[in-house]
């Protein structure tokens, strides 16, 4: 409501802040923070005074003090919000990109957490009391896994690709087949990476076929070596031929070069135990001749951001005297989530129960559709009568140029506009609603329907879920 005000109503900010009202704000945030937020918001006050608009404070109140302290502490939550927040991902797509990728096991989060508070022998080694190699911290591990000579690891896997080429071919040419020269996640593409590693890419056979003798007809003397990358983001059907790594390996070693694998989201087990799709091993790709294999950390081996490059010693020891190493290298936060998260692979009857990755992949239909059935009365209520929210199959995906057209079947809840209108504007406003919940939902839109799969919301959060909308059903 409009105030007929004055300046002169506005309260001193001194006053305020040796106010009682303000002490609980000063102890938390600190008086530098307090102070600057009132003063913003008795800036716009006076603004709001001199164009005659509403307030948002009733300024002749009693309790003025205590309004203004309330105000304040709203303003200050808001502004100290970590930008970075949990969501509850109901994409369907485990292994998400855009909400972080895999989720750490307990025994990872338990061993970062540790890391984080207390020094940690990163590069010191125990044993000779003098400088250590990070490295060894995973090393013997990653190669009794993957049967690997030596390995090392690095941020990401565009990372390990990147100094892998500069390391073992600056300069000189790298043979790829065209079809395999791939985009992965924000337009980052093999044919650049190659470039800003400072080698000259020659492409063989054609988008969908390629022959043994493509590779050898491109062999010259300045080759360094034969690459094959995993085309994990596509795959082409039809009239095709790929060159398997084995072949490429030989016609390698047969002319002296160097074959390298890009694997991309690389899985250390044969998932088909689980009944999900096959999908090559780095250990059965090092066993195929594969001098070099690099794959990601975050995506199908189920840990933290991080490229692994494992392979021969001679060429993981001149990749690891690169400079660009100590650029790319990881710390110790990184190296505390892998290492737990790789020991698990030691147990691989225990991995689906362990590894959340896993687990999330083989969850049964049956379960996600009870987990549907427990928030689909309070999920209608919560929307309203303008939509109508069932159960219903739907499948999901395991993401991340993972498995690009294998899908799991899952269950979830559909929300469809039931109102007068088109549907769009309705549903794009229901997907907005739902995340701005104090911990955002993240569904997906699909054939004038809203999507929440249940894949990726585990028993112990649905309590946690439906909690939430009962919440904000009493703020309304």
């Amino acid at each position: 409501m409009t105030q007929r005000v004055s300046f002169r109503d506005l309260p001193a900010l001194d006053k305020l802040l040796s106010s009682e009202a303000f002490k609980p704000l000063l102890a938390a945030y600190g008086h530098q923070l307090v102070s600057q937020q009132a003063r913003l918001i008795l800036e716009d006050l006076r603004q709001n005074i001199q164009q005659n608009k509403a307030l948002v404070i009733d300024l002749r109140s009693p309790h003025l003090s205590l309004d203004f302290a309330q105000l304040t502490a709203r303003a200050l939550q808001k502004k100290t919000q970590s930008q970075l927040r949990p969501v509850f991902n109901l994409t369907g797509v485990v292994l998400h990109t855009n909400l972080g990728r895999a989720l750490l096991p307990e025994v990872a989060i338990e061993a970062v957490v540790e890391a984080m508070r207390e020094p940690m022998n990163l590069e010191y080694d125990l044993a000779s009391g003098g400088r250590g190699d990070r490295d060894d911290l995973i090393e013997e591990l990653l190669c009794e896994l993957t049967g690997a000579e030596a390995a090392t690891v690095v941020n990401n896997n565009a990372a390990a690709v990147l100094l892998m080429l500069n390391s073992l071919a600056a300069e000189r040419e790298v043979v790829v087949s065209r079809g395999e020269l791939v985009e992965i996640g924000g337009a980052f593409r093999i044919p650049d990476i190659m470039k800003r590693a400072y080698v000259n890419l020659v492409e063989v056979g054609t988008t969908n076929r390629t022959h043994a003798h493509d590779y050898e007809q491109a062999i010259a003397d300045n080759t360094a070596m034969l690459m094959k990358v995993h085309c994990s983001n596509y795959e082409i059907n039809g009239f095709t031929k790929e060159v398997s790594v084995a072949e490429v390996a030989a016609i390698a070693k047969q002319h002296g070069l160097a074959c390298t694998v890009d694997l991309g989201s690389g899985t250390l087990v044969d998932l088909r135990q689980w009944g999900l799709p096959a999908e090559v091993t780095v250990r059965q790709t090092i066993e195929a001749g594969a001098d070099i294999v690099t794959f990601s950390g975050d995506k199908l081996l189920g840990g933290p951001q991080a490229g692994l490059i494992v392979g021969r010693a001679d060429l993981i020891a001149k990749i690891k005297k690169n400079p660009l190493k100590r650029a790319l290298r990881v710390g110790k936060i990184t190296l505390a989530a892998l290492e737990p998260v790789l020991q698990l692979y030691r147990s691989p009857e225990l991995l689906a129960e362990r590894l959340t990755t896993l687990r999330l992949f083989t969850r049964s239909p049956d379960a996600l559709k009870q987990s549907a059935a427990n928030l689909q009365q309070t999920l209608q209520q919560w929307v309203g009568p303008e939509f109508r929210v069932t159960v219903e199959a739907m499948m999901s995906q395991i993401g991340s140029g993972a498995m690009p057209v294998e899908l799991l079947p899952s269950y979830g809840l559909a929300m469809r506009y039931v109102g007068e209108g088109r549907p769009g504007r309705h549903l794009l406003a229901l997907e907005k609603r739902l995340r701005r919940l104090s911990k955002p939902v993240i569904g997906r839109i699909a054939d004038d329907t809203l999507l929440l799969d249940m894949r990726c919301l585990e028993r112990h959060q649905e309590a946690e879920f439906l909690a939430q909308l009962q919440q904000d059903l009493t703020r309304v």
